[in-house]
């Protein structure tokens, strides 16, 4: 699998397997598991407030880390790869700390075992998502971006909409076993994932060195040129505010549902969107992925965030139910082909030798983007105070606006003229 001429259909699958647990892992935590762990502490008023506080202080924690990570993976191996023993040891932390979300007896405690999760997991990512550079030849890694995507949205549909199961009879009060089957499940998940990953994938043999000097490599991870990779800047920009519209529905829709649309069993209805928002996603991830094989990454990227909008503003006029469906049917198509499409932009314009620190970068955009989206939950509160479901209406306002504005920068950057070139490992 290490001579891009032999990479075979079963290799897409195994250099993205891990991507599957991974998003089975946050979609169920920042889903259902943490709104509803947060209510455990806090007082109902004030909910909207510390759950974004909670997943603010770790995504930065995300943010600072994955390019870390990923620049140390750049430069110094062992002799089984540079990706692997970073995603083994990232993995073993997440599984060791993951029960700690329910054992958790304070709002501090759980924002602690949040944020170091947080930090094992994109230790174990940052890596990780150097596979489709170092392994995948251009022309193919929309095909494989596709693939990756297919799997996070199979993992974040199967595991969540089981979960939602369990976390709604723990919201109906019916004890913790449910609460720790969601979070047992998730452990067994990431352990088969993390085997599949470390005996499937092969990486070219690398020549140990001695590791690089720490603060050099600190500075360095977060420095991008701009002369070797034009546009990139814009790109995260573009990526950071699409992703802060997504991360916002994401992290507050529970919550929506509840105090707007009125939903009895929110745990129960958000189960029924996932069903039809998987549809959707399964349907044109991987479509999206060939299609920007075919006639560029932008205009799939452009068409995914215009679409995005249409469904904040359907959000924005009608909050019945048949609606709610509706709109998160287009939010689906919008982040599958967003997702599959995007990430092929990235590994075209990350330079060779600087896979996973520049991979790592667009972490930058993506935990900085799910940080920044956080924030408006202090604004949600207030605002319903003075007025019911302003905050939220707010909210959706502001996702308009991200979605748009993150669309139209995409119109200012050239696509790479060599996407078809094969990527090429560094001689350490």
């Amino acid at each position: 699998m290490s001579n891009n001429s032999a990479f075979h259909r079963i290799d897409y699958i195994k250099i993205t397997i891990f991507g599957f647990a991974l998003t089975a892992m946050w979609s169920s935590l920042h889903t259902f598991v943490l709104p509803l762990r947060v209510l455990d502490f806090v007082a109902e008023s004030q909910k909207n407030t510390y759950l974004g506080l909670l997943t603010f202080a770790g995504l930065i924690l995300a943010m600072l880390v994955q390019p870390i990570a990923g620049a140390i993976s750049d430069r110094w191996g062992f002799s089984w790869g540079r990706r692997r023993p970073y995603i083994l040891a990232g993995t073993a932390l997440v599984i060791i700390l993951l029960p700690g979300i329910g054992l958790a007896n304070s709002f501090i405690t759980l924002l602690v075992v949040y944020c170091l999760l947080q930090v094992s997991s994109n230790t174990a990512q940052g890596p990780f998502q150097a596979f489709i550079p170092d392994m995948v030849p251009g022309k193919k890694r929309g095909v494989a971006s596709g693939v990756k995507g297919l799997l996070e949205i199979a993992g974040g549909l199967v595991l969540v909409r089981l979960l939602a199961s369990f976390m709604g009879r723990y919201f109906a009060g019916e004890g913790d076993l449910w609460l720790w089957s969601s979070l047992s499940l998730l452990d067994v998940v990431l352990l088969g994932a993390l085997l599949a990953t470390i005996f499937m994938v092969k990486e070219r043999p690398w020549v140990r060195v001695s590791p690089p000097p720490l603060l050099p490599t600190l500075y360095k991870s977060f420095k991008i040129d701009t002369k070797v990779t034009p546009g990139f800047g814009t790109f995260l920009i573009s990526r950071l505010l699409i992703v802060m519209a997504m991360a916002t529905l994401q992290t507050f829709a529970l919550y929506f549902l509840i105090d707007v649309v009125g939903i009895t069993n929110p745990s129960q209805v958000t189960g029924d969107l996932l069903i039809v928002a998987g549809i959707c996603l399964i349907g044109v991830v991987y479509p999206a992925g060939w299609l920007s094989d075919r006639i560029g990454r932008r205009p799939v990227i452009i068409a995914s965030g215009l679409l995005g909008a249409l469904g904040i503003l359907l959000l924005l006029l009608i909050h019945s139910y048949t609606a709610l469906l509706f709109s998160g049917a287009l939010l689906a198509i919008s982040g599958g082909a967003f997702f599959s499409s995007n990430w092929a932009l990235a590994t075209d314009l990350v330079p060779k030798g600087e896979e996973a620190r520049y991979l790592g970068l667009t972490n930058l955009a993506t935990a900085g983007g799910a940080a920044l989206a956080r924030l408006i939950g202090i604004a949600i509160d207030p605002l319903n105070a003075y007025t019911h479901g302003l905050g939220y209406q707010v909210m959706l306002a502001a996702c308009l606006v991200y979605f748009i504005a993150g669309s139209v920068l995409l119109f200012r950057i050239k696509e790479p003229a060599n996407r078809g070139n094969a990527a090429a490992l560094p001689t350490p």
